[in-house]
């Protein structure tokens, strides 16, 4: 489109439908403001489509499928569990098109408006969008930049789809590989793993950090580790990879160990998770003057507005944490200052969860992170093999664990390692952002029996008088 020519127009244009973008767009409908979000896909982005919710879909099913593999001494026998992929990946794939339908229509309840194509800015009251039916364009008078971000390639490894997957191509696979290689040991990488080993493939894993789960604090870290290696995941630490060749539906891969000496490995797929970069490119920010870093990423300030008043940048494409609880808070910020609200995105902690058995789920200041600044924190940990619910629910594994400052007791951060993880950690979460003290917790009465316990009695712990842990020795 020459400019000049006819374009709709909105109060703000949202590019990108992820969980930051849609998150926005609704909160900004519900606060009077006439919304235009532009997608390149489908609505709900990387998360709902093709990250977060299909992957979660599949732990489930292949945590379902071990566990009933396992029932035996708890008197249950279940023989001959199989896992037809074909019928579990329709499962999945429901999931995500039920989100995906759930997205739109709240749209449509809200009045947002959804246009499908590529934006690019025009100038800075102006998008451009290309489609397959053509060229449009956006007039508006604020405009949000929530384009999220995408996999890093990997030179020499680049994805093909076929042999070389990114973790998007890896959760739609039609069949379950039987050889399996898995370059990167982060949270994505060792997510794929305990799904694709449970369902019968041969896992190894190849990492070049001296441990898997290299941002995880390691006794958190090893827990996991020792539980893949159960279930037979071949986890290659401090190893780095060469190259590789394709041929015959296989894929070579030579790697060397940090001590120097090299080997060869052959898989029938090979899948590279080593993170992910901002999705600025091809935006054409200079066009309407939004700067970014070497990074790519948008600098904004505490209330989401880039170097451009009004130009904000929301989720990933702003800045690390890369996840999506993250990049929805900060929809909702963005929306209500636009709208002229008093508000600022300034969270205490956002909590990060990774998905692999057990979970591992962390909020604020880890006690690692408090020694390396030096920072006098006291700690109370509590294991599950002490919990009633946990013994009951043949889930003992892992521990509850709160940092908090020692002179004040203000809980500063919580780590936990659980099958129930994830959804523990919120009362952690409200903790550090409400600036509760370890007696808080502990004075709450928590139900009996429940995983969420394990949270008082770790307060308890860090105070010096748990019921439930034997005397420490002077």
């Amino acid at each position: 489109m020459v400019m000049g020519e006819l374009a709709d127009s909105a109060d703000v244009a949202v590019i990108g439908g992820g969980p930051a973008g849609y998150v926005a767009a609704i909160r900004l409908a519900q606060l009077g403001k006439s919304v235009t979000v532009v997608e390149r896909e489908a609505l709900g982005g990387l998360c709902l489509m093709h990250g977060c919710i299909p992957s979660k879909a599949l732990i489930h099913a292949a945590t379902l499928a071990e566990n009933a593999r396992g029932m035996g001494k708890l008197g249950i026998t279940a023989s001959d569990i199989t896992i037809d992929w074909a019928k579990t990946a329709e499962w999945k794939s429901g999931v995500v098109r039920q989100l995906n339908q759930g997205v739109q229509s709240l749209f449509k309840s809200y009045g947002v408006e959804a246009k499908y194509g590529t934006a690019y800015f025009e100038s800075p009251t102006r998008v451009g969008i290309a489609s397959e039916s053509g060229v449009s364009a956006i007039e508006f008078e604020t405009a949000i930049i929530a384009t999220g971000a995408s996999y890093k390639q990997l030179p020499g490894f680049e994805f093909d789809g076929t042999s070389i997957l990114s973790s998007r191509d890896a959760l739609a696979l039609a069949k379950v590989p039987s050889t399996l290689g898995i370059i990167g040991a982060g949270y994505v990488g060792m997510e794929l793993a305990s799904i694709f080993a449970r369902v019968g493939s041969r896992v190894t894993v190849i990492e070049a950090f001296a441990k898997a789960l290299p941002s995880v604090e390691r006794e958190a870290a090893d827990i996991v580790v020792r539980r893949m290696q159960e279930m037979g995941v071949a986890i290659l630490s401090n190893t780095k990879p060469l190259s590789c060749v394709r041929s015959n539906g296989s894929v070579a891969l030579k790697v060397q160990a940090a001590e120097g000496s090299s080997g060869d490995l052959n898989f029938e797929k090979l899948i590279v998770a080593v993170g992910h970069k901002p999705n600025t490119e091809g935006l054409r920010l200079q066009n309407a003057g939004v700067a970014v870093n070497d990074a790519g990423f948008i600098h904004v300030n505490e209330r989401l507005r880039t170097n451009v008043p009004n130009i904000y940048a929301i989720g990933d494409v702003a800045g690390h944490p890369m996840l999506a609880h993250k990049a929805s808070a900060q929809g909702r910020v963005a929306a209500e200052v636009i709208a002229g609200r008093d508000v600022i995105y300034d969270k205490r902690c956002v909590p990060a969860v990774v998905y692999t058995t057990p979970e591992i789920a962390s909020v604020g200041l880890q006690e690692e992170e408090a020694w390396l600044k030096g920072i006098p924190v006291v700690t109370g940990k509590f294991p599950f093999r002490a919990l009633g619910r946990a013994l009951a629910s043949n889930a003992p594994g892992g521990f509850v664990k709160l940092i908090a400052d020692a002179g004040s007791h203000a809980i500063l951060g919580a780590l936990i390692v659980s099958d129930h993880a994830g959804e523990l950690i919120a009362e952690c979460g409200l903790a550090v952002e409400s600036q509760l003290m370890l007696e808080d917790i502990a004075a709450t009465v928590h139900a009996h029996p429940t995983f969420a316990e394990a949270v008082a009695e770790a307060a308890d712990a860090a105070l010096g008088h748990c019921i439930h842990l034997p005397k420490k020795k002077e």
